[in-house]
């Protein structure tokens, strides 16, 4: 390749990470504002955090769009072809912890006309922070090709799952306590199911990350079950 070749090349996988950056910080305040709207049971707030989805969905397809033209006409190898497939991988991550956000800010339009007490919300609001901590963990770790804080990131989604079991079974007992709490319980459910579910996709970032590193697979993975 020649000089300008190789520099236009690094430029495009370059701005390709940048591109993933900037998803992922939009990812994050997502699920930030849907989780704030949720504790607050602000409806507007959750409202634009619905039409925000939009411009994840939108940098989505722009990065795997990017990322096909780059290998079609850049036939890439080693560490380059890793870096793209990453990105490409990273980027559907991002998409669906943006949709998982927006399920929950859709449940909070859902139940508006419903308050429910501070002792319902502190499990949830516990859990929102541990997946925020690792999505923005493992995007720090893509960002600066840190491999062991990748793995950090995989190994404590074993404390997030545990966490959402003790709030699953915390939610059942309010239900059975009180009928009144059944269907403000069940939606705070399925928002705590959408945060879990958050975790695991930081796990495949994770994957990702060390994939894009080291050209192998972190072979714990294997046997931690399947990521959805």
């Amino acid at each position: 390749m020649s000089e300008h070749i190789v520099t236009s090349f690094d430029d495009e996988l370059r701005e390709l990470a940048q591109s993933i950056a900037q998803m992922g910080g939009l990812a994050e305040q997502l699920l930030e504002d849907a989780v704030t709207a949720l504790l607050r049971a602000d409806t507007e707030l959750a409202e634009r955090t619905i039409l925000a989805d939009r411009q994840i969905n939108f940098l989505e397809a722009d990065i795997e769009e990017r990322a096909i033209l780059i290998i079609a006409r850049r036939q890439p190898m080693a560490q380059d072809l890793r870096a793209i497939i990453a990105a490409f991988r990273i980027s559907n991550d991002l998409e669906r912890v943006a949709d998982l956000g927006k399920n929950i800010a859709r449940r909070v339009l859902a139940i508006e006309d419903q308050p429910f007490s501070q002792k319902l919300s502190v499990g949830v609001e516990h859990l929102a922070k541990l997946g925020l901590r690792q999505l923005k963990n493992v995007l720090d770790a893509y960002g600066s090709h840190d491999v062991e804080k990748a793995h950090k990131v995989w190994e404590e989604d074993d404390e997030i799952d545990a966490v959402y079991t003790s709030l699953f079974r915390e939610l059942l007992t309010y239900m059975m306590e009180d009928a009144r709490n059944i269907t403000m319980c069940t939606h705070l459910l399925f928002c705590a199911k959408n945060i879990e579910r958050i975790g695991d996709h930081a796990t495949n970032i994770a994957e990702a990350v060390h994939y894009m590193v080291t050209g192998t697979r972190m072979e714990e993975l294997t046997d931690h079950g399947e990521a959805d």
